[in-house]
């Protein structure tokens, strides 16, 4: 089966609608907002009328499902990209009512829906506590504060894999108290992208995979962003230097592509276990 999501963690992308409204610091130089823009829709914001999807493309995860079935193996699924499933606004009801079915109807499917808004999962599914088991959830914690915020409202959902996405790393954070209980299953992490890109210090990177070594806990790094230490790039020309002495290291704008994403050499691309094949 041919993956068709240049996103790393996943094989797939699925948008039910296109639009958000912002609510941290880690929506400031939303990609999707850009992206969205750049090609005509003013959809951004409390105010602005969501884009929605035809029915040809609602069908493309049945048919995802039946080539999964066929090869004998399962698909991750993110969903939303451009789009937050538990924004809280009455009009995106139906919508989301046809995404649980969707998720019901395939089971060779795990779906990854991350979210910036944990505490409304429980409210806005309808599962009750017997949550299907190819539903994933995910909160994004781009530092301390919004770790301690979003992570025991993540924890309080029966998701079969409670995941985080630490992108952009906006600080260090401490997962020890909730690694060491085991309900957080998988941590992703990256940097920030795009001409305002904020920079990382690299030691909260190796932080956050040690404590995920440390806890047996899947550990996978997606990115540098457009900042990347300066011996990673052996003689490549940055475009521009970042020093601050908070920080373990100077730091060059590479670009993405040229940063790439090797930690420390290595790439990491740990993954949870998934629910049992169906």
């Amino acid at each position: 089966m041919a993956r068709d999501s240049k996103i790393e963690w996943t094989d797939h992308t699925f948008n039910p609608w296109w639009g958000c409204a912002k609510v941290s610091p880690a929506c400031d130089h939303c990609y999707a907002e850009t992206w969205a823009r750049r090609v005509g829709f003013d959809i951004w914001g409390p105010r602005g009328e969501r884009r929605f999807l035809s029915d040809a493309y609602w069908r493309q995860p049945l048919r995802w499902n039946r080539e999964a079935e066929a090869a004998g193996r399962r698909e991750r699924v993110f969903c939303a990209s451009m789009a937050d499933v538990f924004e809280w606004d009455s009009a995106l009801t139906p919508w989301r009512r046809r995404l649980w079915q969707l998720i019901e109807r395939t089971p060779r499917l795990d779906w990854l829906l991350l979210t910036k808004r944990p505490h409304l999962a429980n409210r806005l599914t309808p599962w009750g506590p017997y949550w299907p088991r190819n539903v994933w959830l995910g909160a994004t914690v781009e530092n301390q504060r919004f770790a301690g915020i979003r992570v025991p409202q993540l924890l309080d959902a029966p998701a079969q894999v409670r995941f985080l996405s630490c992108e952009p790393l906006l600080s260090r954070i401490d997962l020890e108290p909730w690694l060491q209980s085991g309900g957080i299953h998988w941590v992703i992490a990256g940097g920030e992208s795009g001409p305002k890109a904020r920079p990382s210090d690299p030691s909260w990177f190796y932080g956050l995979r040690d404590q995920c070594g440390e806890h047996a806990t899947a550990f996978h790094f997606k990115q540098w962003g457009e900042w990347a230490p300066m011996d990673t790039r052996g003689d490549a020309e940055p475009r521009s230097i970042y020093e601050d002495p908070a920080f373990s290291e100077t730091l060059g704008w590479f670009g993405r592509h040229a940063a790439g994403r090797r930690l420390e050499g290595e790439i990491w691309d740990g993954l949870p276990t998934a629910c049992p094949e169906t």
